[in-house]
């Protein structure tokens, strides 16, 4: 029996890394959705779908239609100081929606994996394991617990997977990322403030592609942290950024948090634990140094 996989979010970039990931894998069939024009350069072997998650009818029909075994949320609002001035569009995509798209998969008996973050923590412990206790700083995080707790209460069959600072490339970026951020900015010798207070697991966005599917496949219960496995604050991931694409940290300044002014609070100090996904799931990340390998390989592709 084939089984059928239905993704949100699928123009992001975990969204299309999914659907790269999907496309090696013919058995399963996939259906996925997104707001506007697929930005997929592949256009065959799946479905595609607009869907607007935040219209319960949308959402209700799209489900029924396709029936699907499992459904993949991995469409929120994650540009945390936009979350912090724009609540209630935040609260529409990352708690409102979330309802609807449980609701709909209940009905049809469906697998809900749900992508959650490391925002819902107040950094003061880190790393985090899955059982620590929740302690949101901002809006984002606030509204992403919230979320998760929607998922734990009312879903028939769920996992959450919590993720750290996705980074990584696809053909068409809807935004930028951390480590193509640094590497733009070190590249054009911009002068750039770089926080070394907030440390992070960073996650290449092909590992938590297959931390979904690993969940898909063996129909995970529970919450799972999916992140990278190396631990470093922000300043170390420049350097280390600059360090593999040999550019100089001469316009870099090392700053602090708090001297940026910026809306959201950031927990200082997060990264995960990975042991329970690592035994449960079989998930292996990659280092940084090989996300960036294989960023520079894309890089080429995409250039050439």
């Amino acid at each position: 029996m084939t089984k059928t996989v239905l993704i949100t979010g699928s123009n992001g970039l975990l969204g299309q890394k999914l659907t790269d990931l999907y496309l090696t894998h013919p058995q399963v069939k996939l259906i996925a959705t997104a707001l506007g024009e697929n930005r997929h350069p592949i256009k065959t072997g799946y479905v595609y779908q607009s869907l607007d998650i935040t219209n319960i009818t949308e959402v209700d029909a799209i489900v029924a239609q396709f029936n699907p075994q499992t459904i993949i949320n991995t469409a929120a609002m994650t540009n945390v100081d936009a979350c912090e001035t724009d609540q209630l569009g935040c609260d529409k995509l990352n708690v409102e929606a979330v309802a609807y798209l449980v609701e709909a998969a209940n009905k049809v008996n469906a697998q809900f994996i749900h992508i959650s973050t490391d925002f819902i923590f107040d950094g003061t412990s880190g790393p985090y394991a899955e059982q620590d206790e929740p302690n949101p700083l901002s809006y984002y995080g606030h509204s992403k617990l919230k979320g998760e707790n929607i998922v734990m209460e009312q879903a028939t069959k769920w996992a959450i997977l919590r993720t750290v600072l996705v980074y990584g490339l696809v053909h068409d970026m809807s935004r930028s990322n951390i480590v193509l951020w640094a590497k733009d900015a070190l590249e054009k010798k911009k002068d750039i403030q770089v926080v070394d207070d907030q440390f992070r697991t960073p996650t290449l966005a092909e590992d938590l592609a297959l931390g979904c599917f690993l969940a898909e496949q063996k129909e995970a219960q529970g919450v799972f942290n999916i992140s990278g496995k190396d631990l470093m604050n922000i300043y170390e991931l420049v350097e280390r950024v600059a360090k593999r694409y040999g550019l100089s940290m001469d316009n870099v300044t090392k700053v602090k948090s708090n001297t940026l002014n910026q809306p959201a609070k950031r927990p200082p100090y997060t990264g995960f634990k990975l042991d329970k996904a690592m035994t449960q799931l079989d998930y292996k990340p990659h280092s940084f140094e090989e996300g960036m390998q294989l960023l520079e390989e894309q890089l080429k592709k995409y250039l050439s």
